[in-house]
Order: structure tokens, then C-alpha cells, then sequence
């Protein structure tokens, strides 16, 4: 097990360095220069250069690279020139909305999707199965932005249930921030777990048609009991690889609907650090996105070998 997860560290430390080149090169070679946007059409050409020298763009685009990931390496992400504050309070600050809000859509994606893919395979070629699965592709279909506004206009403008958006902070109580974030993880969890659902089916009726099903059924064991005891289990490794994806895509995913919900979480801040070309911000959290993305994957692989023993063998 110790081997397997070091090949998986490696592994992600190599996609980590490779991603900082590709996110690095990506904002550099992006037109506009960022001084001009910051000061103005109308500064002059020594306070640019002033505010070019302070935010290291005159260095050598090397230099620049292993200066960011230096800081990177200990901690250090840069000082936003748009909000004057180190990038790593800002992030810290957003993350404790859209951390909660990508854990609470990934919990009702999965609470939502396993029921309802157990359900219809093992109503496989039924009614029920067809309307399961019809409504799972409805909901692949439907954006989430969409959805949002539609959420928001239900719940909010008619039943008057919710807030419509804003977040009031953790610090008025754990429940009214919960409930400003419910709207939210609904419209990204429901288009998840459409998806979900369906690969779940998908793996179920696959394992459902192995031996040690037939065999186990044919002890007399409850219809219900194998298809949770032996059929899940085994049907995990393609659920358990979405579940990874999605989480990554939820946390790294949320520009749109925070900006729907004028949430201040880290897709807001992306969002507002691209259009005011504040580099720094935007190479920090979109690097943070990328290293959860990767975390997520080994959490992923060593759930792997804990529910087929067989991948730490061949690792």
C-alpha cells in the first residue's frame, strides 16, 4: 500500500508542475497589459512602468516563473494589486464558501444519484427504469445556470422560502448560511447526479450479470441484500471515478452559479480578478483548483485499492 501511494504522490506531483507551466504560460501570453488596465488609459508612461517594476512584469519571463513557484512552495501566492492583500487571506476568505458549497452539492449529487441508479437497474427494462432514466437525462441536459434561475425564481420570488442570494457569513450562525448555500448546491448537485445515476445503472447491471450474483441469488439471499451488499460494492470503481470528477468540478466549476447567487466564494473572486487582470489572483486560486483536483484523484486511487485489492497488487 505504502508503494501505491507513493506512485500516486509522484504522479501528481509531476501534473502539479506541469499544470504551474501551462497556467503560467496561459496568463502570460494573454493581450492587454495589466498596469494598463489597472491605472488606466489615461496614466502616464513612469507611473506604468512604476506599477510594471512593482508587479515584476519587467523581470525575465523566467525569472517571473520560478519567483511565483518559490512562493508557491512555501506558502506564499502574491500580493493581489486589486484588493491590496495577500492572494492567500483571499482565498482563505472565499474558501469557506465554496468549500461548503462543493461538500454539500457532492452529498445530495450522491444521495440523489446511488438510490436512484440501485432502483432502476434493478428494475432494468420497467417503466420505472424508463422514467428514472429519462428524467436523469433531462437533468444532463438542463445547464445549471438555467436551473439556478429557475430555482430563484420558484423559492425565492414566489414561496419566498429562501433568500434569492448573498451569503450573511458563518458568523450570524451555521443554519442561515446553510440555508443561503441550499439553492445553490441544488442547481449544481441535480445535473451531478443525473449523471451519476446513470453510470451507477450502468455499472450495476454489468456486475448484476456475473456469476457470483446468479449464485448468491440462487442461495435465496433477498433481492435487496445483494444488490447492496455484493452488486454496489463491486459496481464502485466507475461510481467511485465520477464522484472524484465531480467533486474537482464542483469546487473548481462554481464561477457561474456563484455569480448567479452573487456568492463572494473563489468563482467570484476568479471572475473579478480576470476582468480587472489581476494575474496573481487568478494564477494562485486556479493553481489551489488544480492541487485539490489532484488531491481528490489519489483520495480516489486508494479508494480504489481499498475496494479492489487487486489494484495494489498490480501497482
Amino acid at each position: 500500500m505504502t508503494a501505491f501511494l507513493a506512485k500516486r504522490l509522484a504522479g501528481g506531483l509531476v501534473t502539479l508542475l506541469v499544470a504551474s507551466v501551462v497556467v503560467f504560460a496561459v496568463l502570460e501570453i494573454l493581450p492587454g497589459d495589466p498596469a494598463q488596465l489597472m491605472l488606466g488609459m489615461n496614466a502616464t508612461d513612469a507611473t506604468l512602468n512604476a506599477l510594471r517594476e512593482q508587479m515584476g512584469l519587467n523581470d525575465p519571463v523566467l525569472v517571473r516563473y520560478l519567483s511565483w513557484i518559490g512562493g508557491l512552495l512555501v506558502g506564499d501566492f502574491g500580493r493581489s494589486f486589486t484588493y491590496s492583500s495577500p492572494v492567500i487571506e483571499l482565498i482563505g476568505e472565499r474558501a469557506v464558501v465554496s468549500l461548503p458549497l462543493a461538500i454539500m452539492a457532492l452529498l445530495l449529487s450522491t444521495a440523489i444519484a446511488i438510490p436512484v441508479g440501485l432502483f432502476a437497474a434493478a428494475r432494468r427494462g420497467k417503466a420505472a427504469d424508463t422514467i428514472s432514466m429519462g428524467t436523469a437525462q433531462i437533468g444532463v441536459a438542463i445547464p445549471n445556470f438555467w436551473f439556478a434561475l429557475i430555482l430563484i425564481y420558484v423559492f425565492a420570488v414566489w414561496l419566498r422560502l429562501v433568500p434569492a442570494g448573498g451569503f450573511p457569513g458563518w458568523g450570524g450562525g451555521i443554519w442561515p448560511g446553510i440555508k443561503s448555500l441550499i439553492m445553490p448546491a441544488v442547481a449544481l448537485a441535480l445535473p451531478q447526479a443525473a449523471i451519476l445515476a446513470r453510470i451507477t445503472r450502468s455499472a450495476l447491471l454489468e456486475v448484476l450479470g456475473e456469476d457470483y450474483i446468479r449464485t448468491a441469488r440462487a442461495k435465496g439471499m433477498p433481492r435487496r441484500a445483494v444488490l447492496w451488499r455484493h452488486a454496489l460494492r463491486n459496481a464502485m470503481i466507475p461510481v467511485l471515478t465520477i464522484l472524484g470528477l465531480q467533486f474537482a468540478f464542483l469546487l473548481a466549476g462554481t464561477i457561474i452559479i456563484e455569480n448567479v447567487f452573487y456568492l463572494p466564494g473563489l468563482g467570484r473572486l476568479v471572475f473579478q480578478a480576470i476582468t480587472q487582470r489581476d494575474l496573481i489572483v487568478v494564477e494562485g486560486v486556479v493553481m489551489l483548483l488544480v492541487a485539490s483536483v489532484v488531491l481528490v484523484n489519489i483520495v480516489v486511487d486508494v479508494f480504489y485499492a481499498v475496494v479492489d485489492p487487486r489494484l495494489r497488487a498490480n501497482a
